[in-house]
């Protein structure tokens, strides 16, 4: 089971130890969920498609594997 992160700042920080972040877009819903896989766990955030970009400019510095799904 993945673990929920509900705050952005708090993702961030996990993906500082990620292995590869994976962002996947549901354009239906409206929203875009990013995944960060560590060593032992997945944690995912979902964030709004308008906010993503700025979310993944966060993301370049400190993840080192980006991937879209």
């Amino acid at each position: 089971m993945p673990i929920f992160v509900a705050s952005e700042q708090e993702f961030i920080e996990v993906a500082k130890r990620a292995i590869e972040c994976r962002v996947k877009k549901l354009e239906k819903k409206g929203i875009a969920k990013v995944k960060a896989r560590t060593k032992r766990y997945l944690y995912t955030y979902k964030v709004q498609l308008q906010e993503l970009n700025a979310l993944l400019e966060k993301l370049k510095g400190v993840c080192k594997n980006i991937v879209e799904v």
